[in-house]
């Protein structure tokens, strides 16, 4: 069967998310898949039912390196990217549909994932250390930490024992841009094995709407300020957000089962 690596939100290599694509002619033993994906060892590795080319919404699944994903943006962006840009997956139970724009880009309709606010907890604090902590809130995945100003998102160095122990996918630290991007954030998941995920397309799912509430946008360019780096559009429409960014083939390869 075929295998790519792509890396997402990114107009060039080795920038963004690099991110597996599996295709195979029908999902196969979830064990076997977790298997490809801790050998891949990309924060995401996308399985892609092709069994029938002509049959939309394909099946997807995604996993890292030790878990299966809940949501995966990257995932769904790499595999859109493969397949030619238009497709509709049926993934966990959500519908999601891709569309390419003008420039090559790639739009994603994902869920929109509302924050409430909460009080930070123990855990939270510490593996944020010499953080100012501005707020925080929850969504039905991810925990969103205000922090003071783009700086201090840029020098974190976040303590991932701590952030292990906090009740969520994915703890998401932003605060408004300090470049061309509106917004800026990076994104820790020990709990799934990646301590920094490079460019996180399904928490901008929290993050566009919390931030076009308050910066009074339904439009924001966003950058993930990883090692990496990334940049995405979103847009809130109804209650789902379109994620819009590029990708880029890196390698294609067989994989022998």
């Amino acid at each position: 069967m075929r295998a790519y690596v792509v890396d997402t939100f990114a107009q060039q290599k080795f920038r963004g998310n690099p991110t597996g694509v599996v295709l195979v002619d029908q999902l196969v033993d979830p064990g076997w898949m977790q298997l490809v994906a801790t050998e891949f060892n990309h924060p995401a590795t996308a399985f892609v039912d092709v069994s029938n080319v002509k049959t939309q919404p394909r099946r997807l699944q995604w996993f890292s390196p030790t878990t299966e994903l809940a949501l995966c943006a990257s995932g769904t962006l790499a595999a859109a990217h493969i397949l030619g840009g238009y497709q509709d997956f049926a993934a966990r139970g959500a519908m999601l549909s891709c569309s390419v724009n003008a420039d090559g880009a790639i739009s994603m309709r994902f869920p929109a994932d509302p924050a409430h606010p909460e009080q930070p907890t123990a855990e939270l604090i510490d593996g944020l250390p010499g953080l100012t902590v501005c707020s925080v809130w929850r969504g039905r995945l991810d925990v969103l930490v205000e922090a003071g100003c783009a700086a201090e998102v840029r020098a974190l160095v976040p303590n991932p024992d701590a952030l292990a122990k906090v009740a969520a996918r994915c703890v998401i630290l932003t605060a408004v841009g300090d470049g061309e991007a509106d917004i800026v954030s990076r994104v820790f998941a020990p709990s799934a094995g990646i301590l920094e995920d490079p460019v996180t397309g399904s928490a901008h799912c929290t993050l566009a709407g919390w931030w076009s509430e308050r910066l009074a946008t339904r439009e924001l360019l966003a950058e993930q300020a990883s090692r990496r780096g990334g940049l995405l559009r979103t847009r809130l429409d109804g209650d789902h957000v379109v994620l819009t960014g590029h990708a880029v083939t890196v390698c294609s390869k067989n994989l022998y089962v």
